[in-house]
């Protein structure tokens, strides 16, 4: 970082906070220290409630790593998770509300992320710079830009960023994705994801003061200066775009990464489009006359075209097998073919009502071993790109794909189900997502006749520039990233 854009940051830094010491880039390739096998890495945990008490878990759990930071703008979960530290492992962590304090500490080796989104890719920035290693959890970012910015600071910096997309660890998956690339099945020609879980209405919740403690203003970080309601925080946020990105964003970044990673050199497409709406019954508790606060689809179907291979991904988010026996939460990958259909857990279902069988591979998948927190660290001591499951690209191109999908929902007009069924062509897989959406809405109580979809335009792409082109272009680009909130900016050069 040159000298003129760290007194930059610095100096809007300064500006909007005087509680602590303020966070100094002191990071370059030279000064992370490699780690020896008996070295201890000390690590920080960013985000601890949720998500973040599985990382304390897992790292907790692992000899020659110590948790010697807890970070959390909710002070409030800091006595607990401390407890849980200090008896797994004899070691008292240092406990702070803003990450900056933690990533000025020379010592800390690395930053698991367990955070909001749209604090992901910050972080992971901020701790390249400052010259740790980062695991961080899907998605690794809150639109495309950000995702890139990930990108140029690992390699800049020469940092381990190890994604949870955990997947990428399992060699069942990577079984399964080498015979859908193989070829003995068939042609691939829909790779499909589905990530349909209960995701029903979240109700009103009034602007109130946050607790006091509760950092708020390091919480929104990123985003624009808004009020403080119970609906944010801790979970909800995922149903507001200023902090999350629907559930294809939350649970479906994890299958819109099979479903790229069955495409062979899949990396963005070259048209994405998106539909579906926040559909409610009135009869939900949370949602009086089908309305909630919450801003994202409770369905939305996304086509995302890779050449010849249509990338389809289906969210139904009103989901109840206990009240609904016919709608039960889905969440799977499947990959259609010219000769069938390859399941997930490695069967294949020949087209003609043929038996069912396993799929065979000719050689072995290579996945680097112990789990992704496992390959994490161990990426960590030996600095090896091959020992690391999932790093930042594959991470940004699958991120990457639900941002699309979204900025074609968010860009999208209104319509009758008629409307939508006549934008998405005859794609024999797409139609029966599109109809399966239909048919799940009207079940849980919502008429055909009264939804209204929001229709996302066909949106070109190109994966080169990582921009839109043509049609819709310009309104489209303005959503690859956001207007940030200093000092919490993600910068153009890391």
């Amino acid at each position: 970082m040159s000298r003129l854009s760290r007194r930059r940051f610095v100096q809007a830094a300064a500006a909007a906070s005087t509680a602590f010491p303020l966070f100094t880039i002191g990071g370059t390739k030279a000064s992370g220290k490699v780690i020896g096998a008996n070295d201890t890495v000390r690590l920080g945990v960013a985000g601890i409630g949720g998500r973040g008490g599985s990382h304390v878990d897992e790292f907790t759990g692992m000899e020659k790593v110590a948790v010697t930071y807890l970070i959390d703008p909710e002070s409030g979960q800091f006595a607990s998770r401390s407890r849980t530290v200090e008896q797994r492992t004899g070691v008292t962590p240092t406990c702070v509300q803003d990450i900056r304090r933690a990533l000025d500490d020379k010592a800390l080796d690395a930053v698991s992320v367990a955070t909001t989104n749209h604090w992901h890719s910050l972080i992971t920035i901020w701790a390249c710079q400052a010259g740790k290693d980062v695991y961080v959890e899907k998605p690794i970012s809150h639109n495309v830009f950000e995702g890139r910015k990930c990108v140029e600071a690992a390699k800049k910096y020469d940092r381990v960023v190890q994604h949870g997309t955990q997947s990428r660890s399992s060699e069942s998956w990577a079984r399964t994705i080498a015979a859908v690339n193989s070829g003995k099945y068939g042609k691939l020609l829909v790779s499909k994801g589905e990530a349909s879980k209960n995701r029903w209405g979240i109700g009103f919740k009034p602007i109130e003061t946050p607790p006091a403690s509760f950092d708020f203003n390091v919480w929104l970080g990123p985003a624009q200066e808004q009020g403080y309601h119970k609906n944010l925080h801790p979970y909800k946020w995922h149903w507001f775009w200023d902090f999350g990105n629907g559930d294809i964003g939350n649970q479906g970044v994890h299958q819109m990464d099979i479903a790229r990673w069955g495409i062979a050199k899949g990396t963005l497409p070259t048209k994405v489009y998106s539909l579906g709406g926040r559909f409610l019954p009135d009869h939900d508790k949370d949602s009086p006359g089908g309305k909630d606060q919450a801003e994202v689809p409770t369905q939305q179907l996304a086509v995302l075209e890779f050449g010849d291979v249509t990338l389809l991904f289906e969210v139904r988010g009103l989901t109840d097998g206990k009240k609904f026996p016919a709608w039960p939460t889905v969440v799977t990958n499947s990959f259609y073919t010219t000769e069938g259909v390859i399941r997930e857990g490695g069967t294949f279902e020949p087209k003609g009502g043929k038996k069912s069988e396993s799929i065979e591979v000719s050689e072995e998948q290579r996945v680097a071993p112990g789990g992704a927190f496992k390959a994490f660290v161990n990426a960590v001591r030996t600095r090896k790109p091959e020992d690391n499951n999932c790093d930042a690209e594959t991470a940004h191109f699958s991120s990457a794909l639900i941002h699309l999908a979204n900025i074609s929902y968010r860009l999208g007009q209104q319509g009758t189900y008629d409307k939508a069924r006549g934008s998405i062509g005859d794609n024999q897989e797409v139609v029966a997502s599109l109809e399966r959406i239909r048919d799940n809405t009207q079940a849980v109580g919502v008429p055909v006749d009264q939804t209204t979809y929001t229709i996302g335009p066909v949106l070109t792409f190109d994966p080169a520039t990582e921009k839109f082109t043509g049609e819709h272009a310009e309104a489209a680009n303005k959503l690859l990233t956001r207007e940030y909130r200093a000092p919490f900016v993600v910068p153009e050069n890391v």
